[in-house]
């Protein structure tokens, strides 16, 4: 490595570098000059500027396209982006849209079943008012029935005192003769 940078330090000492006049081929200033010249007119003969320039246009074109493709696709994701907004609106409005239905249907439900329940209560006291009615005349018709048999064990108590075996034979006579006439 040591040897190699002495080997480039030799050959490009500046001492070495201008000799003599300068369009002189011992000139190295001038030779330089004239391989730079060449190599320039080299170039030019291949055509490597306009290779270079196609390169570069072609290369700019590129990137016009991309810029262009670049745009299209902002403008498709800005469409996009819009058309996903409108739906986010129209959901959010279809949203509260059932909302008020459901508080609607909420509310019909709850008058519905306060008035099921005020008609089920009224149902409910009517029974009552009927049971109750029924019951007292159940009971009003048992002291009937209870007074009724006491009053026939009374007024049998009464007629058996007072009643003698003839007058008692005359009353069978009498009630079978009444049955015959009204069977016959």
């Amino acid at each position: 490595m040591k040897k190699l940078t002495v080997l480039f330090t030799l050959a490009a000492s500046p001492a070495l570098a201008a000799s003599g006049p300068f369009f002189s081929l011992r000139n190295t200033d001038f030779v330089v000059l004239l391989a730079f010249l060449l190599f320039i007119a080299v170039l030019i003969y291949f055509k490597v500027p306009a290779m270079l320039g196609g390169l570069l246009d072609k290369r700019a074109d590129g990137i016009r396209a991309e810029l262009n493709e670049a745009k299209a696709l902002r403008e498709e994701a800005q469409t996009i982006l819009a058309s996903y907004e409108r739906k986010q609106k129209e959901v959010q409005e279809q949203s509260e849209r059932i909302i008020a239905h459901a508080r609607e249907e909420a509310e019909i439900a709850a008058a519905q079943a306060k008035e099921d329940l005020s008609a089920s209560i009224t149902r409910r006291l009517q029974a009552a008012v009927d049971q109750i009615g029924s019951a007292e005349a159940a009971a009003i018709r048992e002291v009937r029935d209870t007074a009724v048999t006491v009053a026939v064990a009374a007024a049998g108590d009464v007629v058996a005192k007072q009643m003698t075996a003839d007058s008692g034979d005359s009353l069978i006579d009498d009630a079978i003769a009444q049955v015959e006439a009204k069977l016959h």
